[in-house]
């Protein structure tokens, strides 16, 4: 099948889920002030906009004919298995439940000098985020933690709650599970463990630097006392077989099924959850999956039809223009999905609009499929790790609220450490990449 001929036209739909998403969410987060304004915009209204556009394009190809195109983006394999590895995830989380995260922190807390305890938290943060595979949830359940760290420390809050931030968004980066792993993968054809090791190499460097930077602000700091809590490391165990599981390189199903079936025995065996209640923590999980997999087959419905009228061509022959060479290629994944998540403020849906022509780029300029699902998920995680009206900041910000502390993102901005040490390593890794 030809190549169609470069059409920027063809872009036309996604300009449009840009300007309803993104203005209409500005609108709701800094003009009528509504609390998480940006995710009171409905994603999957916004792109089934953009679909809409898209098939009012290009009069020449019957409706017929695009629900065609669309069906093509949409039945291709590597969606399908992005698919069923979220809603794999979505149970496994669902059946693991979450009240380890706390376990781990006050045991670590527990072992550790009281001047480490910043340190402590972005270990946590670090553990927590890679083994539920989620910056927001971790974020959730750890700031009450950091506050708690913060109270009793004398840390200052911004940063404790930016530490946690940090880790978070190392192991959104990094988990097996986590929704932008699946997405990078699928999208770029490589498998997870491949991806894994290619961005430990990027994210480790960081994760030290930010440790060692964190170290010297607290061994300044004059530190009272840290809270501690309820110890339970049993519930740790499924996290840990799917950790390893995914390293070793066994098949994210079995990986995934092992950590169910782990995560219901020791439920059931200490009480955690009844067999009734494990049923509906299955399902709740899964549910929790519904939108993102909405937005990605409607995502790959439009890039269908946006691929066949000529859009792809349109910015690969951008790329081309501004970047040359394979180092070139991969900051050209990089500044794509970044422009996506800074558009879109969701890393996940970042991901899956830029995984397409992030693959072709890969195709054209010669890059592994590891690196390109590496730089993916890099790149959006600094991102969104920064923005200020990224989920992860709103949820940080609003514990804080919650707990009776008032603070802004650019309180805690300037503290993400660990973000900013990804980009330069990040882009220390791609100038001196051999692949």
């Amino acid at each position: 099948m030809n190549k169609p001929k470069a059409n920027p036209i063809a872009l036309l739909p996604i300009a449009v889920f840009l300007v309803l998403y993104l203005g209409l969410g500005i609108v709701y987060e800094y003009v009528l002030k509504i609390e998480m304004g940006f995710y009171q915009i409905p994603i999957v209204v916004a792109f089934l906009a953009a679909v809409l556009v898209a098939c009012l394009q290009n009069r020449s190809t019957s409706f017929d004919e695009k629900l065609e195109l669309m069906a093509q983006g949409v039945g291709d394999k590597n969606i399908m298995t992005m698919i069923l590895i979220f809603l794999a995830a979505g149970c496994f989380v669902g059946v693991t439940g979450r009240s380890s995260a706390e376990a781990v922190a006050y045991f670590l807390l527990d072992i550790a000098p009281a001047k480490l305890a910043v340190v402590v938290l972005f270990i946590v943060a670090c553990f927590v985020s890679v083994a539920m595979g989620t910056s927001v949830g971790t974020i959730t359940l750890i700031t009450p933690i950091a506050v708690a760290v913060s109270d009793a420390s004398g840390f200052g809050l911004p940063l404790c709650v930016a530490t946690v931030v940090g880790g978070a968004m190392f192991g959104d980066n990094l988990s097996f599970i986590s929704d932008t792993t699946i997405a990078a993968c699928t999208t770029q054809g490589c498998e997870m463990k491949d991806k894994f090791r290619t961005n430990f190499a990027i994210a480790l460097p960081a994760a030290l630097a930010t440790i060692a930077l964190v170290l010297v602000l607290s061994l300044k700091a004059d530190v009272a006392t840290v809270p501690t809590g309820d110890i339970n490391l049993l519930l740790l165990i499924p996290y840990i077989l799917v950790l390893i599981g995914g390293i070793i390189g066994l098949n994210v199903f079995v990986v995934l099924l092992i950590g169910i079936a782990a995560g219901a025995v020791i439920g059931l065996a200490t009480g955690e959850v009844t067999a009734i209640g494990l049923l509906g923590s299955m399902g709740g999980g899964v549910s929790g999956m519904f939108e993102t997999i909405l937005v990605t087959i409607l995502v790959s419905a439009l890039c269908g039809m946006i691929r066949a009228y000529g859009g792809f061509e349109a910015l690969l022959a951008a790329i081309r223009s501004m970047f040359k060479g394979k180092k070139g290629g991969q900051l050209g994944i990089g500044l794509l999905v970044g422009l996506m998540d800074v558009a879109t403020a969701n890393n996940t849906v970042a991901i899956v609009m830029a995984g397409p022509i992030a693959k072709e780029v890969s195709d054209d300029y010669g890059i592994t499929g590891k690196k390109s699902a590496s730089l993916l998920d890099t790149f959006s995680c600094i991102f969104q790790g920064i923005i200020p009206y990224g989920a992860q900041m709103l949820v940080a910000i609003s514990a804080c609220t919650t707990l009776g502390h008032t603070i802004s993102a650019f309180e805690i901005i300037p503290l993400l450490f660990y973000p900013f040490l990804l980009a330069v390593s990040s882009l220390v890794f791609i100038a001196i990449g051999k692949e």
